[in-house]
């Protein structure tokens, strides 16, 4: 199973965008874009929802079924672990085996002497194609890449194995993440990292690495958009070199989590991606569950009035749900209205304030954020919220479409 060059990861945490998702890859098809879709949905959000991976299945097949979609689909199984990923096997295609955790564990002694013997031939200044400067490699180096790395890699070995033995090898795609962590790896960690996949003989195809500056979930991306192009051309270049050096799949490529909305870069990653003729894999899932909260805004009425009670029980249960989420949200509470405030605007105020939109002075980045994680508010109203999507299908699923076709795939690929 090989993923295509280009690829979105679309999460509906609610299973009822599908359709509308689906739509916007079609009408990227249109424009001679061959993009695979990647419904994703990790375990936290199956407990939150009391869904299962098997209703993902269910939802992207009627969906296929129902638009007469030929073109490939994903199913992916979002930061897993050995603890969870058993409940994910039958349904999934796609595994993102999420092993931040395990950064800045220690190795053994002998398997980071191993590692640094073995990686031993790069010592020197590395010369890589289509880079101007040369990259300094040391005995210092891979003994801090190996001490804060290697453990990461041997579990994310564990997670791959197990699935393996259960699918067979080459019926899936394998992804491994280290985003949701504190510090970004650098292009030469992301080097030797891969050095170490190879060793554990997974045949990676995306790689998710927390990038240089903040990729908070669902608002622009925030630091340095130069430093950001050198450091994101260089982890083209070294990925290039790292899948010839230790034969890695031909199509491995970057994964961007949290990557939604960050429409400062995309224009950034177009045009390195072109340059390096290399794929890309954007995860956008949060975005859709904004647009089911602006589709309903824009009902007005009932629909309004769901958005603002959401708001008042995210408001009043802050540490609650930005607590899981801290490593990829940075919201200032002291720029939050006050749930009785939002109770009096009017449905232009809420779709305004919620929506991405730089140009309008309404737009409340800290408002979107709370609403971002706000999901399980909406979870516990259980069918009283999914009875107003389905009320409110079509303003909704407009909205959804557009967003992802529109604001996502034509400036990220056009």
């Amino acid at each position: 199973m090989k993923l295509q060059k280009y690829s979105i990861g679309t999460g509906d945490r609610f299973g009822c965008q599908g359709k509308a998702q689906l739509k916007a890859i079609m009408k990227a098809r249109e424009l001679n874009l061959d993009i695979a879709i990647v419904w994703n949905k990790s375990h936290r959000e199956h407990q939150i929802i009391g869904t299962t991976p098997s209703d993902v299945l269910s939802e992207a097949q009627n969906a296929i079924k129902d638009l007469n979609w030929n073109g490939n689909y994903y199913i992916d199984a979002d930061h897993v672990n050995l603890s969870n990923v058993d409940i994910f096997i039958d349904s999934c295609n796609f595994f993102t085996l999420d092993v931040a955790d395990f950064i800045g564990q220690r190795a053994t002694d002998k398997a980071i002497q191993e590692f640094v013997e073995k990686c031993e031939k790069f010592k020197g200044n590395m010369k890589i194609l289509k880079l101007d400067e040369l990259l300094i490699v040391n005995n210092d180096l891979l003994n801090i890449i190996a001490e804060k790395y290697l453990l990461a890699i041997k579990e994310a070995g564990k997670i791959y194995r197990k699935i393996e033995k259960k699918k067979g090898k080459d019926n899936f795609i394998t992804e491994i993440s280290m985003d949701e962590t504190n510090e970004p790896q650098t292009p030469i960690e992301i080097f030797f990292i891969l050095a170490a996949i190879a060793e554990e003989k997974i045949p990676i195809q995306t790689i998710a690495p927390r990038l240089h500056g903040k990729f908070i979930k669902g608002v622009d991306f925030i630091g340095d958009i130069t430093q950001f192009r050198k450091e994101f051309e260089m982890i083209l270049a070294l990925i290039q070199h790292a899948v010839k050096e230790f034969s890695l799949p031909d199509n491995l490529k970057l994964s961007i989590h949290s990557g939604s909305d960050k429409f400062s870069i995309y224009g950034v990653i177009n045009k390195a991606i072109k340059k390096f003729d290399a794929g890309i894999h954007l995860k956008t899932a949060g975005t859709t569950w904004l647009e089911e909260l602006i589709g309903l805004a824009m009902a007005g009425g009932e629909g309004l009035e769901f958005v603002k009670e959401i708001y008042a029980k995210a408001y009043n249960r802050y540490d609650e749900l930005c607590l899981p989420y801290e490593t990829v949200i940075d919201i200032n509470k002291r720029n939050l209205p006050l749930p009785e405030d939002v109770n009096t605007w009017s449905s232009g105020k809420v779709i305004n304030t919620l929506r991405h939109d730089l140009s309008c002075s309404s737009f409340n980045p800290d408002f979107r954020q709370l609403l971002h994680v706000g999901y399980k508010i909406a979870a516990e109203m259980g069918s009283r919220f999914i009875k107003a999507l389905k009320t409110y299908e079509d303003v909704i699923s407009q909205n959804v479409t557009h967003n992802l076709h529109e604001r996502h795939i034509k400036s990220l690929f056009v």
